[in-house]
């Protein structure tokens, strides 16, 4: 989940990795670091900002480098134990996001051999063993490094006698090399290199690239060089900037109507009720005739699989189960071929859900894939699947990419569901709801002053529940969720109906309820829910459909959504959540896009 950024041609290195470490900053930011070999080596605790007062550009000048922002998994945030580090004569410098596992029996055998750590990291057991390797050549070093090391790496390695090389390794964490000019850029995630190319190589698990100012060669696990295909980003520097907006976070809600078109653009057919997926189209035979699906995810690309797996059923009556990545790949995958694998992931890099991918492809199974990286490892590993188009997502809380996974999941069941028997009528109406999102997610977000004033009204609370039924318990589990990340308040999501077998204890005066309730099959069951609520004294805050007098009755406060739908209802109730759980976090004082102990993409088990 680290940040990795590294240089090599003819400009100056500083400005570059500096610039870098700060786009990459939602990977983590507990500490960071930098080094030139022309220079030298520098670290400080905590953001970036910290580091860059403590260097002098003027000053810092060299054609080559190497930087780090981390966030923690061995030591604590500390300046000895930020990256980059090197070996014992201090010659070979490396930075690495990932988990070497047998990090311990390593670290046993070189201080036996008498080698001494000054951190408590896994990064500098493979610093040390790379520079006891090293012998003038960096990429046999690095490879017979490699050839003992149980785990995942992003690797990049540089050494003072061959300032102009890096050295490039990936297993299980991404790494990007940027082509450009007599330069070339290596980072862990392609938005820290739009500002200088947009022409890029993905390393393959295994790989090791030796990259220099004129060149790039890389070789597989047998030592053969293999040539890449590179590939163009579709993403802007625009992208990766705030435009005016305080924070990424809420610059990223209010995308969410760009976002929804993005992601229906050239896909939606609305007079024949159809959609069109690309990248699956080859496959609506095998679509039409799979028996079951699991889909996998992690935190919101769980929950956005729990609405999918409504969405699917009802529409194409085809059985799904969702499961949490972190469970799947311990369970057991149904071998067989007519058994599906999808798989949710933003960044298509994330741990868990890749490991459950290779089971399934294990187990024979047909694998799917929603990502919203173009050449992610997932989306490069999946036998067919879908782009968000979302765009590039900067706070580390997902708003923008949850909408366009829905938007994707609404997309995929009318695909399947036309080819299984669904009227041309009900196509129709489904998809031209679809092209109404857009439109009426702009609506919802004209009530953000409104939903602020709520959040700050009820920014002492310390607890809070968020209650749905049928469609919209998903988007209540991910509410919640968001509070969490951002404004640190112990939130649950629960199905309405469960609140009175336990939760419903904990109810009073300061322990607010946001309750979901549009007019779905389920209405008038959420309004009981509601006045099982108001029987306790808490508060209610309504997020409703238009002029729903009932609800309002009800309530402490309301936020009104435009209607569609009901299948299509959830993605509009999402927006006010995501924008009351900034807010929330706006009025604790909290920085929204770097929360605590948090990072984006979650890149170790």
């Amino acid at each position: 989940m680290c940040g990795i950024i590294g240089y090599t041609g003819n400009r100056n290195a500083t400005p570059i990795l500096l610039s870098g470490l700060k786009s990459l900053e939602y990977r983590g930011y507990d500490s960071a670091g930098i080094y030139l070999p022309a220079v030298g080596v520098c670290k400080a605790v905590g953001p970036v900002e910290n580091l860059v007062e403590h260097i002098d550009v003027k000053k810092w000048k060299g054609t080559s480098g190497i930087a780090h922002t981390r966030w923690a998994t061995h030591g604590p945030p500390t300046e000895v134990n930020a990256h980059p580090h090197s070996d014992e004569r201090g010659t070979v410098w490396i930075v690495h996001n990932g988990i070497i596992e047998n990090n311990d029996a390593l670290r046993e055998g070189l201080l036996a051999r008498g080698i001494e750590f000054r951190s408590d990291t896994d990064t500098e057991v493979l610093a040390k063993l790379i520079g006891i390797h090293y012998q003038s050549d960096l990429y046999k070093a690095v490879n017979q490094t490699l050839r003992l090391v149980r785990g995942t790496y992003g690797l990049v390695v540089t050494s003072h006698e061959c300032p102009d090389t890096l050295l490039v390794a990936s297993l299980g964490s991404p790494i990007v090399i940027g082509i450009g000019n007599k330069e070339h850029f290596v980072a862990s995630d392609p938005s820290a290199l739009l500002p200088y190319t947009k022409d890029v190589v993905y390393l393959e698990d295994g790989e090791i690239a030796i990259v220099k100012p004129e060149s790039y060669q890389v070789f597989n696990k047998k030592g053969e060089e293999s040539k890449k295909t590179s590939t163009l980003l579709d993403w802007s520097v625009n992208e990766v900037q705030k435009d005016g907006f305080d924070h990424f976070m809420l610059k990223e809600i209010h995308e969410a109507p760009a976002v929804i078109e993005q992601t229906l653009r050239g896909r939606l057919l609305p007079e024949i009720g159809r959609s069109k997926l690309g990248g699956i189209d080859s496959l609506i035979g095998d679509l039409v005739n799979i028996k079951h699906m699991t889909i996998v995810g992690c935190g919101s690309a769980y929950y956005a699989g729990l609405l999918g797996k409504y969405m699917l059923e009802e529409c194409a009556s085809l059985p799904v189960t969702v499961e949490i990545s972190s469970e799947s790949r311990c369970q057991l995958m149904r071998e067989d071929s007519l058994n599906a694998l999808l798989v949710v992931s933003q960044s298509g890099e994330t741990a868990d859900t890749l490991s459950a991918l290779r089971r399934g492809k294990e187990a024979g199974m047909l694998t799917l894939g929603i990502v919203n990286v173009v050449g992610s490892t997932i989306a490069r590993e999946v036998r067919a699947g879908v782009y968000n188009h979302a765009g590039p997502e900067i706070a580390v809380a997902s708003t923008k990419a949850f909408l366009s996974q829905l938007t994707v999941f609404a997309l995929l069941s009318l695909f399947i569901a036309r080819e299984k028997g669904m009227s041309l009528s009900e196509g129709q109406i489904m998809a031209k709801e679809l092209a109404t999102l857009p439109e009426k997610a702009s609506k919802v977000l004209e009530q953000a002053d409104h939903i602020k004033s709520i959040a700050e009204m009820y920014s002492k609370a310390t607890s809070m529940f968020f209650l749905g039924r049928l469609y919209h318990t998903p988007v209540a589990y991910e509410g919640a969720l968001k509070v969490k990340e951002v404004a640190y308040v112990r939130a649950e999501g629960y199905p309405a109906g469960e609140l009175k077998h336990g939760p419903i204890a904990l109810l009073d005066e300061m322990v607010p309820v946001i309750a979901l309730a549009p007019k779905d099959e389920t209405y008038q069951k959420m309004c009981s829910s509601i006045k099982e609520v108001t029987a306790r004294k808490a508060p209610v805050i309504a997020v409703t459909q238009q002029n729903d007098r009932e609800v309002s009755s009800l309530s402490s406060a309301v936020i009104e959504i435009p209607e569609t739908i009901p299948l299509l209802q959830p993605i509009l109730s999402s927006i006010p959540l995501q924008l009351f759980a900034y807010y929330s976090g706006i009025s604790r004082g909290l920085n929204v896009d770097r929360p605590r102990n948090l990072a984006k993409s979650v890149t170790v088990e």
